[in-house]
């Protein structure tokens, strides 16, 4: 079977794997608020929860979230699956993106909110989870992509 965009897939899949393992961890293992400093101070592992968006935007009347991590996750899916084959950092982006989607996604659906964990106290950052780490990263990805292509004006010209 010849898997087209099958980097997209892999990062989805691992991804979206780290993202809900870590999630379960941290739910078995602490109580809501409860934090251990790894670095005191600077980096601690803090369980929070979240009913917003990535870095605890829209955390007012963010039910909507659900359904945008939907129409984002099975946009993404589509793409991947009909649309034509990508390059490298873009199967990676957008499998990343999909991964961070998903992952929220999932606990938007099932609980209600969003489970956050990682705590970086030196430069006050909200809680986050790797979702949005993985969201960032494709983010990051597609811009690599972006820089690497020439502009269409002058693909035309070639």
């Amino acid at each position: 079977m010849n898997l087209k965009n099958r980097f997209f897939w892999v990062a989805a899949v691992i991804g979206l794997i780290l993202d809900q393992l870590t999630k379960y961890l941290v739910v078995i293992n602490f109580e809501l608020k409860e934090t251990l400093p790894v670095w005191s101070e600077v980096f601690h592992l803090t369980y929070v929860t979240n009913t917003g968006a990535a870095f605890s935007l829209f955390s007012e009347g963010g039910s909507w979230l659900r359904w945008l991590s939907l129409a984002v996750s099975l946009g993404l899916i589509v793409l991947a699956w009909l649309g034509p084959r990508l390059n490298i950092w873009e199967q990676l982006g957008y499998g990343f993106i999909l991964a961070g989607a998903l992952g929220n996604g999932i606990d938007r659906f099932v609980a209600g909110y969003v489970v956050d964990f990682l705590d970086f106290r030196f430069i006050q950052f909200p809680v986050f989870n790797l979702a949005d780490v993985f969201i960032n990263v494709g983010i990051i990805c597609l811009l690599i992509s972006s820089l690497q292509q020439p502009p269409p004006a002058s693909r035309a010209r070639n």
